[in-house]
């Protein structure tokens, strides 16, 4: 009782002294619960439309290719204007817009897995170039010193949100029976996330800048001039090579992990979300230390773990698979956060990183072509992986080949991110 009494009191005196990081932690809630109840859903959703393994892919595919194409433009875009919150509000707008394509796919008939395939594309496009709009806004509104601790709080809410959604809409689909009650559950979830992205406007709104920008025109000369200073920046070439590929890495086994989960471990509903559940929860309790290790060492080197604890994932799902259908899903979940317990500085740190290398000057830009690059790597590698799989026969030995390699290679692309840093560290070294 005294925790109720007091706990309004508190959040009212945190409020006043730190509204900035009160507002952020506020836009984590909210683009946490509105992205998990759609995202963490849309390959059940598609599963039961009728799409097939391929078309599962897919998913992960079209979207990633349709932001490609308009991240570009977008970073120059955002360079040439003042204030970015507004380029922020459009596209969550946006966004609002394609989840409502969603709810209406089911109602395509045949063609309702394009429907949902195109809806979902537009979608993605959108908060990718949301995320770009709000990483370019972030340092006009948060000085330097201030960034670990108001991007930690931020993260603290969006990975408990992140832990609960799951398990919520888990739990509502597993009650359901029918196909089409499952269906109308689905279509529920994206307009909820619609009505939350519409107070994720509202709290995002009261921003306000601590510094301007002077933007830069969008001339030809000026187009050509900013890609040759980004081609000239060689710490943002050689973070953006090392992290490709460990994003690569990453991507690699995002469809053959729900294929394993469903085909193989046969998960339902509540298993698949208390999954993720247990992953955001260690990564909860987690983040304050993972916070001062980058107050102690900085923010590169604590990433390192971060790929260290992914490169586990691989692994574990190969001892899941092995063990009896009884034991699988449940000891499955138990590894699954143990893997979990770095996660926590890819969330916080990687953003960070990413501003350690951009120019002020191009910072849109560099944004986007990074992300262009992830966007890329998001496209190819779940059909790579899919493709790896058949190719080493589609079936369990295949499945269990594919985790083999997938583990080499995050193990490979840890190394080089602490090649990266240590190389980082000895160029400090000579200049001082």
């Amino acid at each position: 009782m005294l925790l109720f009494k007091y706990l309004p009191a508190k959040i009212i005196k945190f409020v006043k002294v730190n509204p900035i990081a009160a507002r952020y932690i506020a836009d984590g809630f909210f683009i946490a619960f509105a992205t998990s109840i759609a995202i963490n859903n849309y390959n059940l959703f598609a599963m039961r439309l009728g799409a097939d393994e391929f078309q599962l892919s897919l998913i992960q595919f079209l979207p990633q290719i349709f932001t490609m194409l308009v991240l570009i433009p977008g970073g120059l875009l955002m360079d040439s204007l003042r204030n970015k919150k507004r380029i922020v509000i459009i596209m969550l707008v946006v966004v609002m817009l394609g989840y409502l394509f969603c709810v209406l796919s089911p109602y395509a008939g045949s063609y309702s897995i394009a429907f949902f395939l195109g809806s979902l594309s537009f979608a993605g496009a959108a908060l990718a170039l949301h995320n770009i709009a709000w990483q370019s806004f972030f340092p006009t509104v948060v000085d330097l010193t201030n960034r670990n601790y108001v991007l930690t709080l931020r993260t603290r809410i969006f990975l408990f949100i992140s832990m609960i959604a799951p398990l919520l809409t888990g739990i509502i689909l597993a009650c359901i029976r029918s196909l089409n009650g499952k269906i109308i559950a689905h279509q529920i979830f994206f307009i909820v996330s619609i009505l939350v992205f519409l107070l994720a406007i509202f709290n995002f709104n009261k921003f306000r800048r601590s510094r301007s920008i002077v933007p830069k025109r969008i001339t030809l000369p000026e187009i050509k001039r900013s890609f040759a200073s980004l081609s000239r920046n060689k710490p943002f070439l050689m973070f953006a090579a090392v992290a490709l590929f460990f994003h690569a890495t990453w991507h690699f086994d995002w469809t053959l992990y729900f294929i394993s989960q469903v085909n193989y471990l046969h998960m339902n509903e509540f298993q698949l979300g208390l999954a993720p559940l247990g992953a955001a929860a260690i990564q909860l309790l987690t983040l304050k230390f993972w916070s001062r290790k980058n107050e102690k060492h900085g923010v590169v080197l604590p990433f390192t773990f971060g790929i260290l604890g992914l490169s586990l994932c691989p692994v574990f799902m190969i001892v899941a698979v092995s063990l009896p259908p009884s034991l699988g899903p449940h000891l499955f979940v138990v590894l699954h956060i143990i893997a979990h317990i770095p996660f926590a500085t890819i969330t916080l740190n990687l953003f960070q990183c990413l501003l350690l290398v951009v120019d002020e000057e191009n910072r849109s830009l560099s944004m986007s072509v990074f992300a262009c690059l992830i966007c890329l790597s998001n496209a190819v590698m779940p059909v790579a992986g899919i493709t790896l799989y058949r190719a080493l026969g589609g079936d369990l030995n295949g499945l269990r080949y594919a985790f083999a390699i997938i583990f080499a290679l995050r193990i490979a692309a840890a190394l080089l991110w602490l090649l990266r840093w240590r190389l980082t560290i000895a160029k400090q070294v000579v200049l001082k």
